[in-house]
């Protein structure tokens, strides 16, 4: 997503961080395709994050584990400065 400003920007990854760890956080969905992918979702059930479309069930799942692993700890580096 583009964003308007750089707070809103940090406001939307901060969001992902905090809301991929949460219970019912991450949701998987199949695409009009077949493909697997996921959701990150705010408690308000606003979409926060998406991933990319999978070739598998199993490689969503890790995709998705990956991302409830890692997300809270990521470091950002700010490209436009």
């Amino acid at each position: 997503e583009m964003y308007e400003t750089r707070a809103k920007a940090v406001a939307g990854i901060e969001s992902v961080k905090k809301n991929a760890v949460r219970e019912g956080g991450v949701e998987r969905l199949t695409s009009d395709k077949g493909q697997p992918y996921f959701v990150v979702k705010s408690t308000n059930t606003q979409v926060v994050g998406k991933s990319q479309m999978y070739a598998s069930a199993s490689t969503c799942s890790r995709g998705m584990a990956s991302v409830k692993k890692n997300a809270p700890v990521a470091t950002v580096e700010d490209l436009t400065k």
